[in-house]
């Protein structure tokens, strides 16, 4: 479009398209940049990375991945610089603006003083329209930026409570089987004893039966047997012989 009679065309409207496709490329070369490198911030916080042998292979990692996109968006950006330039900025061959000597009804002359006027009044209100809606944009863009940080730091939060959960529960279910495991072991030592206990009274019991038995016998008459014992301790005998 160099040199052509487009670019006077747009150059005597004090329009320069070629200016505004530069812009356009500028723009989506920075927003790249800032978008990798937001990563690259990311990705060394998750990794923990600093001062240590991963920061340089992350480092080449982020450069490929910049110079992979990069080369991908100069093919497509170029296909639509040239599209622009072709079809959006091009005015048919022949065109001219209308001259001073154009009959009646005719359009007024573009050196029109009034004419010029209102042109430029309109020319400033477009500009600060564009002003506004950049400004706009990159207001959104900030905001969306901030969102996604934000969003970011909520996962990231979100999954250390999650490990700590998980790591009460798993301490909770420890702490719960080492008590488990106690109170069988002292449940275990209580029924020991409660045997020992039992078989001590046990023995007891019986020794003292026979202590009672032996005490009746020397109650019976050698020479007369059991005819000299009395009704009672005959009983009381035959009862402890049953209970044997």
């Amino acid at each position: 479009m160099e040199g052509s009679e487009s670019e006077a065309m747009f150059e005597s409207l004090n329009l320069k398209p070629q200016l505004f496709i530069n812009e356009v490329l500028n723009s989506v070369d920075d927003l790249l940049d800032e978008a990798l490198l937001f990563y690259h911030q990311q990705a060394s916080n998750l990794l923990i990375t600093e001062g240590s042998d991963r920061a340089q292979d992350l480092g080449k990692g982020v450069a490929y991945l910049h110079n992979m996109i990069q080369s991908v968006l100069d093919k497509h950006l170029g296909m639509w610089e040239k599209y622009c330039l072709r079809h959006c900025f091009s005015v048919p061959e022949g065109f001219s603006f209308p001259k001073d000597s154009t009959s009646a009804g005719d359009i007024p002359s573009s050196h029109d003083p009034i004419v010029d006027l209102e042109l430029q009044e309109q020319l400033d209100s477009l500009r600060n329209r564009l002003v506004s809606v950049i400004k706009e944009s990159a207001e959104l863009n900030q905001e969306l930026r901030v969102l996604e940080r934000q969003t970011v730091s909520t996962d990231q939060f979100s999954k250390v409570v999650t490990e700590a959960l998980e790591s009460t529960s798993q301490s909770s279910l420890h702490d719960t089987f080492q008590d488990m495991m106690r109170t069988a072991d002292e449940l275990r030592c209580k029924i020991a004893k409660f045997k020992t206990r039992k078989m001590d009274e046990t023995e007891h019991f019986k020794k003292m039966r026979l202590d009672h038995q032996k005490n009746n016998l020397s109650m019976v008459d050698r020479s007369t047997g059991l005819c000299s014992a009395k009704l009672e301790d005959l009983q009381q005998f035959l009862t402890d012989l049953r209970k044997i």
